[in-house]
């Protein structure tokens, strides 16, 4: 018999509860605090792809190409932005009735700005900062915010949203 069980767990109102319930339902409601709008099922996949992405450039001083998932994950877990499938035409995701567009300013990049191209069908944008710490952090626009220009693409830069928001 495994006695260490009573160090690992006790019983409360009827039911055998263990620490790792209890450590699991503070992260809970850590999550919940942290990303209100969140699926929370997202979110331990996003917290593992950003260190797998900043572990693995610590380790090897090169970056995996997953930054556009981590966006589009934080989209997800802090405005909770319905996910398109993968490849969808013409925006990545929904909130409410809107359709957003999520782009993503990846750590190794010399300048925070990133391209639009105008031709998709979207009416809000999402820009997803990843600095070289590895903090996420984001800005998000109405698309009537935004410059007009002739140009099928936009260059976008990280203070210009301020502005916009």
């Amino acid at each position: 018999m495994d006695y260490d069980i009573w160090n690992r767990a006790f019983y409360d109102d009827g039911e055998w509860v263990s620490w790792s319930d209890i450590e699991e339902q503070l992260q809970y409601q850590e999550w919940r605090a942290k990303y209100p709008n969140a699926i929370r099922s997202l979110i331990p996949y996003f917290q593992d792809l950003l260190s797998l992405a900043e572990s693995y450039h610590l380790e090897t001083g090169r970056h995996l190409n997953v930054y556009g998932d981590i966006g589009e994950l934080f989209g997800a877990i802090t405005y909770g932005i319905k996910l398109n499938k993968n490849y969808a035409q013409g925006s990545d995701g929904r909130l409410g009735n809107d359709h957003v567009e999520i782009k993503t300013i990846t750590p190794f990049k010399s300048k925070d700005e990133v391209f639009l191209k105008l031709a998709g069908n979207f009416s809000k944008l999402l820009v997803v900062k990843i600095n070289a710490d590895f903090e996420v952090s984001s800005r998000m626009v109405v698309r009537s915010k935004l410059p007009k220009t002739a140009k099928p693409f936009l260059k976008i830069r990280w203070e210009d949203l301020l502005a916009a928001e």
